[in-house]
């Protein structure tokens, strides 16, 4: 039987190339995601090769912008093709509004790489894929992403107290979001 390859953007960037996840970033999507400082803020984190490679393997039948998914772009230098982050796309039911996550390898931190992919993807979402609103939810304690959705051009639109039960307590949740029209203003 013929192996089927979906179909998945590939958003080329200056430095990075964003593009679907396979079995061969396995080692390296685990190397930064099982880290104490990356998964204290999310809610997937492999404690094994074995977790990274399925969870991989769960998102090979998923297509790009199939309303009710989630997505995992993978985030990779250009020049090496290297796997140094990945970019969580969750097509919302209606259609037309997406939420997104980010996650960027520590040691590349700081150096505008994570900025670099979101604006990639931003500029995807609502130039070639038409959205209407792109949101994420952040941990008001994740300074760094709450920096980032500030960079690209995010607003807080709320601030949910103690809304979410995460890793046995009760956890705030800041809402950020901009809008087609506001993004195009700008860009």
């Amino acid at each position: 039987m013929e192996e089927v390859i979906l179909l998945a953007p590939e958003i080329i960037t200056d430095r990075l190339i964003l593009s679907r996840l396979s079995v061969a970033d396995t080692e390296d999507l685990f190397a930064y995601r099982s880290l104490p400082e990356v998964c204290r803020y999310q809610s997937w984190a492999p404690t094994t090769l074995q977790d990274a490679a399925d969870f991989i393997e769960s998102l090979a039948s998923t297509e790009f912008d199939t309303p009710g998914t989630w997505f995992q772009l993978g985030v990779r230098f250009r020049g090496s093709g290297d796997l140094i982050g990945d970019l969580g796309v969750h097509f919302m039911e209606d259609g037309k509004q997406v939420e997104i996550g980010f996650t960027l390898a520590p040691a590349l931190q700081r150096q505008g790489l994570a900025t670099e992919a979101v604006v990639g993807l931003l500029d995807h979402l609502f130039g070639a894929l038409g959205k209407h609103r792109v949101t994420a939810s952040i941990d008001p304690r994740n300074t760094a992403s709450v920096g980032l959705a500030n960079r690209v051009g995010m607003r807080q639109e709320a601030h949910f107290v103690q809304s979410l039960w995460f890793n046995g307590r009760w956890v705030d949740d800041l809402l950020f979001a901009v809008l087609a029209s506001e993004w195009n203003r700008r860009h």
